[in-house]
């Protein structure tokens, strides 16, 4: 991206629980060089009330631009608008059927839609367990697409202390797909204190 095309990156959330994964991405990339341009589902504004502290409108402000999910007018509806990409946390089943299949009832849809068409990078954090075959067809139609799915799959070789560093590792990773690093969570390979057994073993 050149300074006048600064490096764009559309976020989607929606309706499945884990809205804190589109949150802590929001401010993991607050005063960075990244715009964010942010749309929240209907049931992504609902999921958030019930799951966090976070107000729609204090979400909303952490983005750079902020876009309502009816309007099918908006800048990253179109694919002259240029961005690095799109990820959507996180990404109902709902969501992924209606990206696999081309609909556009709304500007998630839409978004996600010009993404594809346009071959950037498509993120998507689908989050769904168990998994029945629809699911699954969905995935791999999207992955055949070029599209990334990325469930929120937590790692425990960095010995997490909390949800909080749970949900900093997977953010992180998502951020990775795009090219931006961040140092949000511990990596494999660096200085990881060793677990217990192997303390006692080696002694």
């Amino acid at each position: 991206m050149t300074e006048s095309h600064p490096q764009r990156l559309v976020v989607g959330i929606t309706g499945a629980t884990g809205a804190i994964f589109g949150i802590r991405l929001l401010e993991a990339l607050q005063g960075s060089s990244v715009e964010t341009h942010l749309i929240v589902s209907k049931w992504g504004a609902h999921t958030l009330a019930q799951e966090t502290s976070y107000t729609l409108d204090r979400v909303r402000q952490m983005a750079s631009y902020s876009y309502a999910a009816s309007d099918q007018g908006a800048a990253v509806s179109s694919g002259s608008f240029l961005t690095a990409g799109m990820v959507v946390a996180p990404c109902s089943v709902r969501t992924l059927g209606a990206i696999a299949s081309g609909q556009g009832e709304h500007l998630v849809h839409r978004a996600a839609d010009v993404v594809l068409k346009e071959r950037r990078k498509l993120v998507l954090v689908v989050r769904e367990t168990p998994l029945n075959d629809i699911h699954l067809e969905n995935m791999l139609k999207l992955s055949r697409m070029g599209a990334v799915i990325l469930p929120p799959v937590p790692a425990f070789y960095n010995h997490p202390r909390s949800i909080e560093e749970l949900v900093d590792h997977i953010v992180m990773r998502v951020l990775d797909q795009f090219g931006i690093h961040t140092d949000l969570a511990e990596r494999w390979g660096s200085e990881l204190p060793l677990p217990l057994s192997a303390k006692i073993s080696g002694s």
